[in-house]
């Protein structure tokens, strides 16, 4: 009995034993042997993970799949389209039985030369070109190049059209031109010249009375900066130079010589109204660099047909408007006259220069250079002069920063 006692305590202290060194948790069933030892610490449930629903403070404006809406463009304020001005690239000279047409390479005015062979007039290529000038020249007989001929009760008009039509850039087929069709005519009076050694006409010939009785027209503007075209807006600041124009149509006269006796500048388009300042005058001299000393002048010049110059900017003292108005008296002579002391253009530049080369015209712009004859184109009185204005223009004082 003892031997069997003594076996289970031997089991018992063994089992005891292997539990310790292998790390055993050995815990009394509830109501089991004895209760839980004072040092086991006890096991906590894992706490429960707070959850909050995301949500937006404003609502979507726009569902998947369907694209955002666009946003509102944002322009820059005050903007203009600047306004188009009409190319001056195109001329024609009247001949007696044929014309000449002349067409700047920058035929639209956008600075980018246009292809010879695009340009025809009424389907005949140019017959020249002139390659410092960056023309090309046509040149017909009244009845070629596809002219029509037009008749009313008083003239001949032959119509002549020139074409521009792009060719497609490279190898691509876009352009950046546009087709341009320009009309041409040439006008001649229908009147005949008869004569006879047996009979006394009491008309005057018509090579008399052709030159006296056709119209002059003479073209008196603004010009831009550059000289190429009319200048759209008449408003200029204070120290600006105003860029004139004069030029008067060829049409079949004999050659013609354009030049400016006289120019008034007022607040009214009228030349005998107070304050009146004249700037030009004694037939053809440029006074207001001499009196102001300003930089206004007569450029050199071109073309008979064509005289420019500028004038500086100014206003009548106590005006507050700004506004005047330029009117100033042109005159055609044949371009086979010698420029003189009454048909000359003569700017003061440390000294009297001529805007053609002939200085010594301009001599007696000091005193008095007399008035020009009436007869300059015919032997007969009729008088090749207008008087044209200018206005309004607008002449603003320069802000200061």
């Amino acid at each position: 009995m003892k031997l069997c006692v003594r076996i289970l305590f031997c089991l018992l202290c063994g089992a005891s034993a292997a539990a310790q060194y292998l790390n055993w948790d050995l815990q009394p069933a509830a109501g089991g042997f004895g209760d839980q030892r004072p040092d086991q610490p006890e096991v906590q449930e894992p706490a429960d993970v707070l959850q909050e629903k995301q949500s937006f403070q404003e609502p979507l404006s726009w569902r998947f799949p369907d694209p955002p809406a666009e946003e509102e463009p944002q322009f820059p304020p005050n903007f203009e389209l600047k306004a188009p001005s009409a190319a001056n690239s195109i001329s024609a000279v009247c001949g007696e039985n044929s014309v000449r047409v002349e067409a700047k390479k920058d035929l639209l005015g956008i600075g980018k030369p246009v292809q010879a062979a695009d340009v025809t007039l009424g389907g005949c290529p140019a017959t020249g070109e002139d390659a410092e000038a960056q023309v090309l020249v046509f040149e017909s007989e009244l009845h070629g190049c596809g002219s029509q001929l037009l008749m009313s009760e008083d003239s001949f008009v032959y119509a002549f059209t020139l074409l521009y039509t792009p060719s497609p850039l490279g190898d691509s087929q876009i352009i950046r031109t546009r087709d341009v069709s320009v009309s041409i005519q040439c006008q001649y009076q229908r009147k005949h010249d008869v004569s006879s050694g047996l009979l006394r006409p009491t008309w005057t010939p018509f090579g008399i009375a052709k030159a006296s009785e056709e119209s002059l027209y003479f073209s008196f503007r603004l010009m831009t900066d550059d000289w190429q075209f009319a200048r759209p807006s008449p408003q200029f600041l204070l120290g600006d130079m105003m860029k004139f124009e004069v030029s008067v149509k060829q049409f079949h006269h004999v050659p013609l010589r354009v030049t400016v006796d006289s120019c008034v500048a007022t607040l009214v388009p009228n030349v005998d109204t107070v304050p009146r300042y004249t700037f030009l005058g004694n037939s053809g001299c440029m006074f207001d660099s001499q009196l102001t000393g300003s930089s206004s002048q007569f450029l050199p010049r071109s073309q008979d047909d064509k005289l420019q110059f500028e004038l500086e900017a100014f206003r009548f003292q106590q005006d507050n408007s700004g506004v005047i108005y330029i009117t100033c008296s042109l005159r055609a002579t044949a371009a086979a006259t010698a420029v003189d002391k009454t048909n000359k253009a003569c700017s003061f530049l440390n000294g009297w220069k001529e805007a053609s080369g002939s200085h010594q015209a301009c001599t007696c712009c000091d005193t008095d250079c007399g008035t020009g004859s009436q007869s300059h184109l015919t032997g007969t009185d009729a008088q090749w002069e207008q008087e044209t204005a200018v206005g309004p223009i607008t002449v603003k004082e320069r802000p200061l920063r």
